[in-house]
Order: structure tokens, then C-alpha cells, then sequence
């Protein structure tokens, strides 16, 4: 009998909180040329000569203060998020788990999988809601370079964005009810947070900003509270999306 399986994909994390370990890290994460869109040729003398002289220490420590038994934050809680699917789907669905950077990698992941079962139906799903080129899209890129190397190629599905899809803005909605909750006031405002990226990319026609604004609409109907939306983790001197979070978190008490 074939198998199918299902592949959970995020975006990966340091082996440890330590230079060494960060610096292996960014080199792959910064070499993306889908993170990071500048020639290679330019590129590339910048990220070896400064960026990876200067970064890991720093990025080391910051992983040290989030670090925990387990790993991670993002690898325990992928690896929990994997264990419920199995759970839930039983015997009948392979549930494995992979990263875009770092391990255990997609290539590794469809390997073993290939070698040791039946396999010949693969769902691959990324887990970002909102579809941005630089996760995944260069998920997708990682999973069609291993693909092109096989003989034997399975049959793919690709688990679309989900940023609107009404179980992820009931999950958001009943995960803040909880945390609201256990707060003392009722507060004025949500303010959601977004990851970061350059202004030019929703130029250039990536979805990212809209589908950001799409689910902070629909949470704030659900939420019956005003939601704001704000960008962070700029990093270079291009524009990046806005409002930047700092500088609305610091605007609000006026």
C-alpha cells in the first residue's frame, strides 16, 4: 500500500544559542536569494567580510535569553505542533516535520521519507498564513530543488496561505480572548505585529502587506476592537513596510 505524508515546514533555527552555531545559521538563512535580493556578486562580500563577522555574537545572545530546555521556542513548539497532527491523523497519514534553514532540513526530511516507507503522496505546508516570497516561496524553491534530483518524484500538494481561512482567525481569536482574560483592564487597542520586509517587494507584487491587513480586519471583526498593524524588524538602510512597530508603540501615549 502507498503512503502519504505530511511535511510541516517553518523556517528553522540555530543548532544552539552560541556564535558558532548562529553564524552556520545566517550564512544559509542570509545566502537565500529570495531573503535577501541583491546580486550575489555584491552581496556576498558584504555578508562574508562584515555581516557574518559581527552578527552572530549579538544574535547568539539573544537566542541565549529565549533558549530552553528543549531547544528553541520555534523547534519545541514546530515539534508540538507535529505531535498533535499525528495524533490526530493516526496510522493512516506520515506527520514529518523540516526546516527551511538549519535542520533537520527539507532535502533530509523527503530523503528519509523516500527511503523508508512507501510514500508517493506528500502534502507540503508551510506555515507562514500570510504568503510572503521570501518564506514561501523559497520553502517551495527548497522543495522543487530536491524534487528535480529524484527519479522517482511523489505526487505534491501545497498547502495555500491560510491568512484568511476562518479556523486560523478562531484559533487567533480565542488564543487573545484567553491572554485578555487574565489581564486586569480591558485594554483600547490590539496592536499585531508583523514580521518585517522591504517596501520594494510589495511593489514588485508580493501579497505579504495585504494579506497582513486582511487577517487584522477580520481578527478586529471577531474581536469587536479596533486593531492596528504595524512591521517589524527592519534591518539595512532601504525602506521597509510601515508603520514600524517601535515607532508606533512609542507614539501611542500621544
Amino acid at each position: 500500500m502507498s503512503d502519504t505524508a505530511v511535511i510541516l515546514v517553518n523556517l528553522g533555527t540555530p543548532d544552539a544559542p552560541d556564535p558558532k552555531a548562529v553564524k552556520h545559521y545566517l550564512a544559509e538563512f542570509l545566502s537565500d536569494r529570495r531573503v535577501v535580493e541583491i546580486p550575489q556578486i555584491a552581496w556576498q562580500p558584504i555578508l562574508r567580510g562584515v555581516v557574518l563577522r559581527t552578527r552572530p555574537k549579538k544574535s547568539a545572545e539573544a537566542y541565549r535569553q529565549v533558549w530552553t530546555d528543549e531547544g528553541s521556542p520555534l523547534m519545541a513548539i514546530s515539534k508540538r505542533q507535529a505531535a498533535a497532527l499525528r495524533q490526530r491523523l493516526g496510522d493512516t497519514v506520515i506527520v514529518g516535520l523540516a526546516m527551511r534553514y538549519g535542520n533537520p532540513s527539507i532535502a533530509d526530511v523527503i530523503s528519509r521519507l523516500m527511503s523508508h516507507t512507501n510514500c508517493d503522496r506528500i502534502l507540503f505546508a508551510p506555515l507562514y498564513p500570510q504568503y510572503c516570497a521570501a518564506t514561501t516561496a523559497s520553502a517551495q524553491d527548497a522543495l522543487f530543488g530536491v524534487l528535480e534530483r529524484m527519479r522517482f518524484q511523489p505526487a505534491i500538494r501545497i498547502l495555500p496561505p491560510y491568512f484568511d481561512d476562518k479556523l486560523y482567525i478562531g484559533a487567533l481569536h480565542a488564543n487573545l480572548k484567553r491572554q485578555l482574560a487574565a489581564l486586569s483592564f480591558v485594554p483600547d487597542r490590539l496592536l499585531l505585529s508583523f514580521h518585517g520586509m522591504p517596501d520594494r517587494t510589495r511593489r514588485l507584487g508580493d501579497p505579504y502587506y495585504n494579506q497582513c491587513h486582511a487577517t487584522a480586519q477580520l481578527l478586529a471583526e471577531w474581536m469587536k476592537l479596533p486593531v492596528d498593524v504595524a512591521f517589524q524588524s527592519r534591518f539595512g538602510r532601504a525602506k521597509w513596510l510601515g508603520p514600524a512597530t517601535d515607532a508606533t508603540l512609542e507614539a501611542y501615549p500621544k
